[in-house]
């Protein structure tokens, strides 16, 4: 069931989540990474994702300004290095993106349709150091999923519903150091990708590997289809290759905004 709210009472709820937000930040005893130039040795994992993608009734103007827009954001996270006990913030980190500070126009996401804003196409290196994380024991204390399924599964590498979306401030990716050793964030970008990868001081007994289960697309009562998983982690010793432990991940639904029928374009 869909909960329709006035635009008074979101305007006064993005202002309270908001303030809430800037107060933690700010005023809260959490220890937040910093970038250094000290580097750590140890390569947990990395990833890669395209940056110029052919997207259905997206204009290549936008891909090209995600670019720029990725471009000053990885200037403000790269090499952020995470002690035992301290909580990366994404938006803490970045700060808001506006034009004084370079940010263009690009591709966003609203209520299920492409629109242009500033400082869009941020949810890709959300997305990238979301999923990298999942393979490290660092600790995401803070993930929204994506609500709407907006383009078909076009060369995707990656489950279902293993992203996580942005919006300054309140929308936010948080991840925290439970662990004994240090962590630091390494992100780039080359003529043809992103590429995040997790390094360390020391090296890691296990290594995850993601799936999802319960995958199902479903028609909703009131109209159009909503597509569903759970996501779960398999933790591998290294060592001896055995998976010792299956952890749950997180729940994702989204609505399609394509037809579950529609068949892939070729390029």
């Amino acid at each position: 069931m869909t909960i329709r709210r006035s635009k008074i009472r979101i305007f006064l709820g993005t202002i309270y989540f908001s303030l809430k937000k800037h107060f933690y930040w700010n005023f809260s005893r959490a220890k937040f990474g910093q970038i250094t130039d000290q580097k750590l040795p140890i390569e947990i994992f990395s990833k890669k994702t395209p940056m110029r993608r052919k997207l259905k009734d997206v204009d290549m103007w936008m891909q090209e300004n995600k670019i720029n827009n990725l471009r000053i954001a990885i200037g403000k996270l790269n090499g952020l290095v995470l002690k035992p006990g301290e909580v990366f913030s994404y938006w803490r980190q970045i700060g808001k993106p506006t034009r004084r500070k370079g940010y263009l126009e690009g591709m966003v996401l609203h209520n299920g349709q492409v629109i242009s804003g500033i400082g869009g196409g941020l949810c890709q290196l959300s997305n990238l150091i979301y999923w990298i994380t999942l393979h490290t024991p660092l600790t995401v204390i803070e993930r929204w999923r994506h609500s709407y399924d907006v383009f078909p599964d076009v060369r995707r590498d990656q489950p279902f519903g293993s992203g996580a979306t942005c919006s300054y401030p309140n929308i936010d990716l948080q991840i925290r150091n439970n662990t004994a050793q240090k962590f630091q964030l390494s992100l780039e970008i080359d003529n043809e990708y992103l590429i995040g990868k997790w390094f360390s001081d020391k090296p890691i007994r296990f290594k995850y590997k993601i799936i999802d289960r319960d995958h199902e697309i479903k028609s909703e009562l009131f109209g159009g289809y909503s597509r569903n998983n759970k996501l779960f982690r398999k933790v591998i010793d290294k060592n001896t290759n055995e998976e010792v432990a299956e952890e749950f991940i997180t729940e994702n639904h989204a609505m399609m905004m394509y037809s579950p029928l529609l068949r892939a374009e070729k390029d």
